[in-house]
């Protein structure tokens, strides 16, 4: 008797107990499907906008303190323009009944705008005190009100989004105690007729038992023993577990959209003290001495590190969530490495150590790559290389061809790492045991965000390393990458290549 006739002679004589149960079931699944897809258009869409707008108000802020330094008229209109796009991620939260803080933002932003405006005219006509009396007494506060209402607007947005997750969460334990009585039914009345059916039906249910409790433990990825295009109502349920784990993991992703506003916040004030900075630097409160030059420029080098910590935040972030962007641009390879060479020169000759850069034969003269984006990994790479290696030791940074490729090699003889702790070296916040050997200390981040860089540059980094001989990475980059956003899809895509 085939599969299909002893089905069917067990569900002539179950029908009558599994059509309800598996009809309940069915419309819990969808009830949460439905709830899920909900949740994703409204709350996590106006979480999304509200980090725009968070980053536009940061411009917005940036491009007034740029203005005060500059004084131009492309500054002028970059202002102009990051504060249409203030208003229009303003007007979109109409969509989803924050109609009263839109009018809010509006109104501030309605006060920025002509601000700014007689601003830049008193700037243009020399009237110094007059523009910084108008950016501290109506732009600034304008601004702090937008900023103040945008936090409100979040605080409420988190909890409506809590109290989703919630219902949720209980729509899918009811489903989940429905489908498995469902089931439980059906095994009991199958071992009635036969104990051979319960084999056809007891490995699928134990299957998708354990997806459940490894998805109620975290394990979000989690994939089922059998697969999603099985011909029954396992397969259904298959499928539905997919989209399930997949829109749970979306969950996840708003962590790293809060992380991202919080990181924000911290790249205004530094905003503020590098602008100031370059305000002294450039004698516009009188000439200072050749001490007070170099304390306002180590000054400066600090702000800059946390302006990068703060960045870093921002990426990691970014990149957890999905919205990972690369700019690729053209860059002259070579240029490229000469800057790398002059910038680590100076650090070589203060470690006494001896740092090359090697360039094979058949380098090709131009790279379509984000020069942002890659700056900082090879930046990166170097900045630890030379924070292993001890006076006397060597840094060598060789870029060669292969097939359509470019490899960069970074290659340190510092203190290396052990062995059992290389796997999780590009995990975010892990520092391998070797940052005793360290001239300083790290914050675990730049390898991470190395990583993601490389994945969406559709590349791979590789890392070969032994305690007491030294490290050295490897980045393989096609030589001509499009413009595009990292996906989830993506990362697992390049990982599993990499691997």
């Amino acid at each position: 008797m085939t599969l299909r006739s002893r089905l069917a002679l067990g569900l002539v004589i179950i029908a009558a107990v599994l059509v309800v149960p598996l009809v309940v079931a069915r419309t819990s699944m969808q009830r949460l499907h439905g709830q899920v897809r909900s949740l994703r258009e409204g709350e996590f869409q106006a979480s999304l906008i509200l980090g725009r707008l968070r980053d536009a108000l940061g411009d917005v802020r940036a491009r007034e303190v740029a203005l005060g330094v500059v004084k131009s008229d492309t500054v002028h209109n970059q202002l102009r323009e990051a504060l249409g796009r203030a208003e229009a991620l303003a007007d979109s939260l109409d969509r989803f009944q924050l109609d009263s803080a839109a009018r809010r933002i509006h109104r501030d932003l309605a006060v920025v705008r002509p601000a700014t405006e007689q601003e830049f005219a008193a700037m243009r006509a020399g009237r110094g005190e007059q523009a910084d009396s108008i950016s501290q007494r109506t732009v600034a506060p304008a601004l702090r009100d937008a900023d103040l209402a945008l936090g409100l607007v979040e605080a409420v947005l988190r909890s409506r989004t809590t109290a989703r997750v919630l219902e949720a969460e209980s729509a899918l334990g009811r489903a989940e105690q429905i489908s498995l009585a469902a089931l439980v039914v059906a095994l009991i009345l199958a071992a009635v007729i036969a104990a051979w059916l319960t084999r056809s039906i007891s490995r699928p249910v134990t299957a998708l038992e354990e997806g459940m409790r490894a998805v109620a433990d975290g394990e979000l990825d989690h994939k089922l023993t059998y697969g999603a295009d099985r011909r029954d109502e396992f397969g259904r349920l298959a499928i539905s577990f997919q989209e399930m784990s997949r829109q749970l993991a979306e969950l996840d992703k708003l962590k790293a959209e809060y992380v991202s506003i919080a990181s924000h916040e911290l790249k205004t004030p530094i905003n503020v003290i590098v602008g100031y900075l370059q305000l002294m630097e450039e004698g516009m409160f009188g000439p200072l001495t050749d001490k007070q030059r170099q304390v306002s420029e180590t000054i400066g080098a600090q702000a800059r590190t946390l302006a990068r910590l703060a960045s870093q935040l921002l990426d990691v972030s970014r990149f957890e969530a999905g919205g990972g962007r690369i700019e690729p641009r053209t860059i002259h390879l070579s240029s490229m490495l000469d800057e790398l060479e002059r910038t680590f020169h100076v650090l070589a000759v203060q470690r006494n150590i001896d740092f090359r850069i090697t360039r094979k034969p058949g380098l090709p003269d131009e790279v379509m790559w984000d020069p942002e984006r890659m700056n900082e990994v090879t930046g990166n790479l170097l900045s630890n290389a030379f924070k292993f290696t001890h006076g006397g030791g060597i840094v060598e940074l060789t870029a060669a061809p292969a097939d359509g490729s470019v490899v960069i090699q970074v290659h340190d003889t510092g203190a290396g790492i052990p062995a059992e702790q290389l796997p999780h070296v590009f995990e975010k916040f892990y520092q391998a045991d070797n940052q005793r050997s360290a001239s300083a200390k790290g914050t675990g981040l730049g390898l991470a965000i190395a990583k993601e860089i490389v994945e969406a540059h559709q590349g791979q980094i590789r890392l070969e390393s032994s305690v007491g001989e030294g490290t050295t990475f490897t980045l393989i980059l096609p030589v001509s990458v499009r413009n595009r956003r990292r996906t989830s899809a993506q990362r697992a895509t390049v990982t599993d290549t990499a691997s």
